[in-house]
């Protein structure tokens, strides 16, 4: 049974958009969640009444979501959307006492970094060094190496400036989030491929701009460009279910906590604002050193 439009909930969407200028998808996504819910109040206890709702008619929408199949994070940004509400009606004296007092998010589980394997990242490598008879096979190995050598994010390498680039000390500054500056160390290898790249771009065109890397048209390269060519080359070099650049961020990661890199010398390579963003890398780490006790230890 459908809810006709509340006053008191469309008060809060044109609060949302009006004082705190929410964009059109967040607001449509604060409209559905509050119009599920009261929708589900009015079929189950026949009630919308602000002052009358508990937190255990809250509670009892949570459990038929959660029985309907809805994930922990699907739940999570409706129980945000609910306490947004609430807490707008208690400011606004709409109600004495927030419902959401006694609602506990439900935990979510960490969902853990897909990377490629080290003999398969090798292997991808090799393959693309042989394979550089076209701009776009260039490209492709130029941009998955540079990626799994240096665990940039997109945007920080499609942007990357030739002036960026300190080849003679052998590293490369990054300008990622928040526009915070990072120096990242480059071996050998990576700064011979980088000056074959950028003598071959200059043969080919005659102006490519300060960007770093270009289509083959010479023109700056764009997200969805990078996105394809890495999607392509990691679904041919395995059996991954994600394909992506950010794959080979966290492929970057997790091998150099798998050799021993201290986690805050990742942290400071990633771009991290918190070690928490980092320590999800730590997980792969512990499981090899539960494989090398288990294998090693008279008591394994």
């Amino acid at each position: 049974m459908a809810v006709p439009p509340l006053p008191y909930t469309q008060s809060f969407i044109d609060y949302l958009k009006y004082e705190k200028r929410y964009s059109v998808h967040t607001i449509i996504s604060y409209q559905t969640d509050l119009t599920a819910f009261f929708e589900f109040m009015q079929s189950q206890y026949g009630e919308t009444n602000l002052e009358k709702i508990t937190h255990s008619f809250i509670r009892s929408w949570l459990a038929d979501l959660k029985g309907n199949g809805l994930t922990a994070k699907s739940i999570n940004r409706k129980i945000s959307s609910l306490r947004s509400f609430f807490k707008y009606h208690l400011r606004t004296n709409g109600i004495k006492v927030s419902p959401m007092a006694n609602v506990i998010s439900p935990k979510m589980g960490k969902r853990l970094p897909v990377f490629v394997k080290e003999k398969e990242a090798e292997a991808l490598i090799k393959t693309l060094s042989q394979s550089t008879d076209s701009w776009k096979s260039l490209n492709a190995r130029m941009l998955i190496t540079l990626f799994y050598n240096t665990g940039m994010r997109l945007s920080e390498l499609i942007n990357l400036k030739e002036r960026q680039l300190d080849l003679g000390r052998g590293q490369i500054k990054v300008l990622g989030k928040g526009n915070k500056e990072r120096i990242i160390p480059v071996s050998a290898e990576i700064i011979r491929l980088t000056k074959e790249y950028q003598q071959l771009k200059r043969k080919e065109f005659e102006d490519t701009g300060e960007t770093l890397l270009v289509t083959e048209k010479g023109k700056r390269l764009y997200p969805k460009y990078a996105y394809l060519l890495v999607r392509h080359y990691l679904g041919e070099a395995g059996t991954l279910d994600k394909k992506s650049p950010h794959v080979l961020r966290h492929t970057f990661a997790t091998h150099l906590m798998n050799s021993g890199a201290d986690l805050n010398a990742v942290k400071e390579l990633l771009g991290h604002s918190s070690l928490a963003s980092t320590q999800v890398y730590t997980h792969n780490s512990i499981e090899k050193l539960k494989n090398v006790h288990k294998k090693a230890h008279p008591k394994g």
